[in-house]
């Protein structure tokens, strides 16, 4: 596998490092992890998103969902539990899990459901008041306070 070195761009660079630690995480991925559960990433809205995960077998006291600074973190851990069953071939997959997104800036986690072995995670942007788009209104210049040179207007 082929190694990038970032290190040159981090030192040209202020306040890229979440950028960066971002490329850098990409290329370590663990190409056997990136399957399981299997997920979908919707977008239901102008502002708004659904990460759809198939977590089969899971009950909510199972499952755990948590967001630290723009890192949303989806685990599940399967109490192992003898049930008395003897499996002929066993295809559903119990086995734990956990599976991370990197949240964009103003994304906020609204809700999460479980249902019909789907877990739903509902996302909206909401950029601050501050940070959105306004118009500032031209005032027309008043005739009576434009300073006059040698009976000339300015």
């Amino acid at each position: 596998m082929r190694s990038n070195d970032l290190t040159p761009l981090l030192r040209a660079t202020v306040g890229f490092d979440r950028m960066m630690n971002l490329l850098d995480s990409t290329t370590r991925i663990d190409e056997g992890t990136l399957s399981y559960p299997p997920y979908n990433i919707e977008k239901t809205g102008g502002d708004d998103y659904r990460i759809v995960m198939a977590v089969a077998g899971f009950g909510e006291d199972e499952l755990d969902i948590s967001v630290k600074e723009n890192s949303l973190t989806i685990s599940g851990k399967k109490e192992k539990g003898e049930d008395g069953v003897k499996y002929l071939h066993r295809g559903i997959a119990t086995r734990g899990f956990e599976r991370r997104f990197d949240l964009a800036d103003h994304i906020e986690v609204t809700g999460a459901k479980l249902e019909n072995g789907q877990l739903y995670i509902d996302l909206v942007r909401e950029i601050p008041e501050a940070m959105k788009p306004r118009s500032i209104k031209i005032a027309a210049a008043d005739p009576a306070k434009r300073k006059v040179l040698e009976g000339k207007a300015a």
